[in-house]
C-alpha cells in the first residue's frame, strides 16, 4: 500500500482534491477532523487533540488494509499534531505525527496561493490564520526533512498537477 497525504493550511484544496479523486475510484480517507468538529459543533480542546490524531492515523491504517494499492489521505495527524503546537503550544502529539508521515509514500504540500480563502462558520480561523499555519507546517517538514511536493494555482492546477505525481 502507498499513502498519498495531502496537507496543508484551511482552505487550501485538500478535501476538494480528495473528492475529485474518489469520484474518479481512488480510495480515499477524509479528515476526521472536520467530521469531528462538525458532528461536536465546536472545535476541539486540547486534551481531545490525540485522539482526533490517532483516529485519523486509524482510518488510514484501515484504508491501506483493504488491499488498495494506495490510499489518498485528506490529511494526516501531522496536522492535527501542528494545530495542537499553534493553538496550544503542545508539541506532545509531534513525535507519534511524523513517525506515521514518514510511511507515506508521497506527501503533497496545499498552498494558499491561487485559492481564496472562503469562511464556513467556526471552522475556519481566516487568511492570516492559514498564512502562519502554512509557513508552520512549511518549516516542520524542512526542519524534519520530510519531502513533499507542492501544489499551487487554482483547482484544476493543482488536480492537473496531482495527477502528474500520482502517475509516477
Amino acid at each position: 500500500m502507498t499513502c498519498i497525504a495531502l496537507l496543508g493550511a484551511e482552505c487550501t484544496g485538500k478535501s476538494t482534491l480528495t473528492q475529485a479523486l474518489a469520484a474518479r475510484g481512488e480510495v480515499t480517507v477524509s479528515e476526521y477532523l472536520r467530521e469531528w468538529c462538525l458532528r461536536e459543533g465546536r472545535t476541539p480542546r486540547r486534551e481531545e487533540q490525540a485522539a482526533i490524531a490517532q483516529e485519523q492515523q486509524r482510518r488510514i491504517d484501515a484504508a491501506a488494509a483493504s488491499g488498495a494499492p494506495r490510499v489518498i489521505a485528506d490529511t494526516t495527524a501531522l496536522m492535527t499534531a501542528l494545530y495542537s503546537r499553534h493553538y496550544f503550544k503542545d508539541d506532545s502529539l509531534l513525535p507519534f505525527a511524523l513517525q506515521a508521515q514518514r510511511r507515506c509514500a508521497l506527501t503533497v504540500l496545499c498552498c494558499p496561493e491561487g485559492l481564496p480563502w472562503q469562511s464556513d462558520g467556526f471552522l475556519r480561523d481566516g487568511e492570516a490564520t492559514r498564512l502562519r499555519i502554512h509557513a508552520e507546517l512549511q518549516q516542520l517538514l524542512d526542519r524534519e526533512g520530510l519531502a513533499y511536493d507542492v501544489l499551487n494555482g487554482n483547482f484544476a492546477a493543482r488536480l492537473e498537477r496531482l495527477d502528474r505525481l500520482l502517475a509516477g
